[in-house]
């Protein structure tokens, strides 16, 4: 299986509301012990634990497809999962998917036109700006101060629901780690 995080690449964007995937691709590299693979064909950072791999694209959110095919190619993987930030949900939700839209997405948008909309989704809700023409500096913003006691453990949560996604279906995992909202004080 291949599970990618999106994110954009560099310091200034590391804990951004657009980061969230890399900073589950972070923690599952940590638990996983994964070993770095080096390419520099895939446009990413890339790392293998058992017969999974964990890639991170570092050529921004709107070319992300570029780096997934490549490595999706090259280690002959069917299976991909993208975990990525959502607009349309709440923050501290996690909700699990299979193919759909991208809904404005960039990141999804690149994925979908370079490896097709089947794959499986791990939606990290973000919450929404209060104007739609803040969007863009709204995803490129870090956490609101009430959101970051919960980031750490919601990060960690995702993490053990997609290490249950390699052994076990979708919907099963859906059913078992699904947050509908998070409540923060």
């Amino acid at each position: 299986m291949l599970i990618v995080g999106l994110g954009n690449p560099g310091p200034e964007y590391a804990f951004t509301r657009h980061n969230i995937g890399f900073m589950v691709i972070d923690e599952l590299i940590k638990r996983q012990n994964a070993q770095k693979l080096s390419s520099s064909s895939f446009e990413g950072l890339c790392y293998k634990f058992q017969n999974h791999f964990l890639l991170k694209p570092l050529t921004f959110m709107n070319l992300s497809g570029n780096s997934i095919v490549a490595v999706k190619k090259f280690y002959k993987q069917e299976e991909v999962v993208v975990i990525h930030d959502d607009l349309d949900l709440p923050f501290g939700t996690l909700r699990f998917k299979h193919g759909g839209g991208h809904g404005g997405h960039n990141g999804l948008r690149s994925a979908d036109e370079r490896i097709s909309k089947n794959y499986t989704r791990v939606r990290m809700g973000i919450g929404r700006p209060e104007h739609k023409g803040e969007v863009a500096s709204y995803v490129l913003s870090g956490f609101d101060l009430s959101e970051v006691p919960h980031l750490d453990s919601w990060v960690k949560y995702a993490c053990e629901a997609v290490e249950f996604l390699l052994n076990n279906s979708m919907e099963d995992t859906s059913s078992k780690y699904s947050i509908k909202k998070i409540k923060i004080k």
